[in-house]
């Protein structure tokens, strides 16, 4: 039994609170500077009170008037190919590592662990470090300035492979026998006992792989050149760098803001398989 301390629960509701409005502070401020307008974001100090221009803002934003005098690409179109992206992304890394950690556990061939184990390795090589020559191997193959190119060097996933090779590894041998007396064969056991059985793991997996690929900045950054395939992220940036001009923060922050949506959106839709596929030990 848990004794009750009134102190030590007032305490740790004080601390949970400050952490929570630590991490919501600087979300409230891009929400504050995405309803002013202009002249007042270049004021000193930072409003910290909503203002009245969310609207306007929001206009300008998906007009693509986010610098003034310049057309840019409408950030509903960015959101669109940052959502093309983390979708095939995710997707993609989970159809992939799905399928290599069934056949390494269930299927017996020559060099199995070895397979697995130069797969593991690639952990210690993120894209940051074999940049140079997977870009040129994207550039031999065409894929410059297409989706393409900005999704397939980026879907092997050793880290989903590992995870759903730890999963499997949890399912009874009693199973996969009882399958084979019932007749089912190798891909009738795929579908209809491990992917069920998997159901948590894979919503989990998805969560964390599109916040990847929705968050991705170098390698959009090096791929394209094609204004029509500017991801989200990659377009703030560009905002920010805008030469001699003072940054419009407020169409900037809106950006922000907007672009923030899409993720908060399918952690909160997920939230509870989330969760389960993160805690659950036993099938």
């Amino acid at each position: 039994m848990i004794e009750n301390r009134p102190f030590f629960d007032t305490l740790t509701h004080v601390v949970l609170i400050l952490g929570i409005a630590l991490v919501a502070f600087p979300i409230w401020i891009t929400f504050v500077a995405a309803t002013h307008d202009l002249a007042r974001m270049a004021q000193a100090p930072i409003p910290v009170l909503p203002g009245t221009h969310f609207w306007e803002n929001l206009k300008l934003a998906l007009a693509g008037k986010i610098i003034s005098g310049i057309d840019t690409i409408p950030v509903w179109k960015m959101m669109l190919n940052s959502l093309t992206m983390a979708l095939m992304i995710a997707t993609g890394k989970i159809f992939i590592s799905i399928l290599s950690a069934y056949a390494i556990v269930y299927f017996r061939f020559p060099f199995r662990m070895t397979f697995f184990w130069m797969i593991f390795i690639t952990l210690m090589l993120p894209v940051e470090v074999r940049i140079l020559p997977t870009f040129e191997v994207v550039a031999n193959l065409g894929m410059l300035n297409s989706i393409w190119g900005l999704t397939v060097p980026l879907i092997a996933s050793a880290t989903a492979t590992f995870m759903f090779r730890q999963v499997f590894l949890t399912i009874p041998d009693e199973m996969l026998e009882s399958a084979r007396i019932d007749g089912a064969g190798p891909i009738r056991f795929f579908v209809d006992m491990l992917l069920p059985l998997s159901r948590t793991n894979i919503a989990a997996l998805f969560v964390m792989l599109f916040i990847y690929g929705w968050n991705q900045y170098m390698w959009p950054l090096l791929i394209t050149t094609d204004s029509s395939l500017t991801t989200v992220v990659v377009s703030i940036k560009e905002m920010l760098d805008s030469g001699e001009r003072i940054p419009e923060w407020n169409t900037i922050m809106m950006t922000a803001l907007l672009a923030m949506l899409p993720p908060i959106l399918v952690i909160v839709s997920m939230q509870k398989l989330f969760v389960k596929g993160l805690t659950e030990t036993e099938k």
